[in-house]
């Protein structure tokens, strides 16, 4: 059975709520695409407005991040039961700039996918290395690390609804993409870890997403390849562009 393809907007601090809400209202007659699950990874507080703002329409609501804790006095975040209150259906876990701005390890993300799991959130797990890790060689070393750490104590039922993200950190932001040979070529490489964590089975249920400056003229492409369903997208979601993305 086919994949569906996944194409998720990672607006990242961006958008206000009322500018979000008009970015919804842009981009409403654009993104539709049976054949495409499409998701809006919003700010926190843009979660609620932006919920009722896609109502009767094909897009559903992520959260950039949560916090593995129920509740308590942990200020500033958020919580999974908090999101699934309001409505949120995904949450990015891992995205490069929390592991390094903000210095989230893979012990902590662990516990963050197994939190989103059990609240009945979809995780949209990320990975990917650095530039100076791809010039090394040790891509692959270092994504299976990943991996593996952020999946300790997950079963492969479980895996098999989560998404995983490839996005090589030095193409992030930087208008450099991955060839589509690349980002091919480390997808395959994560749906084998997956594989052998668990089964066939479950390697080729897992989405794996390519994120890092996917944009309307290299979407087609990419999506094409046998390993890569979909995109996580910076930049571009912010714009009519996504529907060229969405509608590839």
């Amino acid at each position: 059975m086919a994949r569906k393809k996944i194409v998720a907007g990672n607006w990242k601090m961006n958008m206000t709520p009322s500018q979000a809400v008009a970015l919804c209202a842009q981009l409403k007659d654009l993104v539709v695409n049976p054949d495409v699950d499409v998701v809006y990874c919003v700010p926190a507080i843009d979660i609620v407005p932006v919920i009722e703002a896609v109502k009767g329409t094909n897009v559903q609501v992520g959260a950039e991040n949560m916090y593995f804790e129920e509740k308590g006095a942990y200020t500033g975040e958020i919580s999974a039961e908090m999101l699934v209150d309001a409505g949120v259906k995904y949450v990015i876990i891992g995205h490069s700039e929390r592991r390094d701005y903000f210095k989230e390890d893979d012990a902590l993300l662990n516990k963050k996918v197994k939190k989103a799991i059990s609240a009945g959130l979809t995780p949209i797990l990320c990975c990917g290395e650095s530039l100076e890790q791809r010039e090394m060689g040790v891509t692959m070393d270092w994504i299976r690390f990943q991996i593996k750490s952020d999946l300790v104590g997950v079963t492969a039922d479980q895996v098999k609804d989560i998404v995983i993200a490839y996005e090589p950190i030095w193409a992030i932001g930087t208008g450099k993409t991955a060839t589509t040979e690349q980002a091919e070529e480390v997808c395959k490489g994560i749906r084998e870890c997956i594989c052998e964590m668990y089964d066939e089975a479950t390697a080729a249920a897992v989405r794996i997403q390519y994120g890092g400056s996917v944009n309307a003229g290299n979407a087609a492409e990419l999506f094409a390849q046998p390993d890569i369903d979909g995109g996580l997208v910076g930049g571009a979601s912010l714009k009519a562009d996504f529907g060229k993305i969405v509608c590839y």
